[in-house]
């Protein structure tokens, strides 16, 4: 029960600082779309999962 917990806890963390990120971001046209490959990434990887989505989406502009 305390895993399923920490989990859910995980991802709806990954989803509110992904949230922030494009909140932050719109004004630079920089929104990385919230999905569940990016919510993945950032729920294993972390903070930097989200800097590798930022570089990635970087390179790709």
């Amino acid at each position: 029960m305390k895993t399923i917990f920490y989990l859910l806890k995980r991802f709806i963390l990954s989803a509110f600082i992904l949230y922030g990120y494009n909140l932050f971001s719109v004004n630079f046209n920089m929104i990385i779309p919230i999905n569940f490959i990016t919510l993945a990434m950032i729920f294993f990887l972390g903070a930097p999962g989200l800097v590798a989505l930022v570089m990635f989406r970087i390179i790709l502009l």
